[in-house]
């Protein structure tokens, strides 16, 4: 599991049909001090986050884990919301 911080919501009127009713969230990648590293990417929201939450998240297979019942054309997905870190 990696850390991001939410910076923006997608909306998409036309998508695979396997995204149907799953929300996408814009996720800037962070270290441990939630410093951005510079990497973004848009990732399936598994939780209802809002903007400036700080997640942690998952990529390739295990992104589509959190879908049991069909295969997400997802390689991130959110699957947890942070409440504190202490490092």
């Amino acid at each position: 599991m990696r850390l991001g911080r939410v910076i923006g919501k997608v909306w998409a009127t036309v998508k695979d049909d396997q995204l149907d009713a799953v929300k996408l969230a814009i996720m800037e990648v962070v270290d441990e001090n939630q410093i951005a590293t510079g990497k973004t990417f848009v990732a399936a929201d598994t939780i209802g986050t809002r903007d400036g939450d700080i997640v942690f998240w998952v990529s390739g297979a295990e992104a589509t884990r959190p879908f049991p019942e069909r295969y997400i054309p997802s390689d991130v997905t959110i699957i947890g919301l942070v409440d504190t870190l202490d490092t």
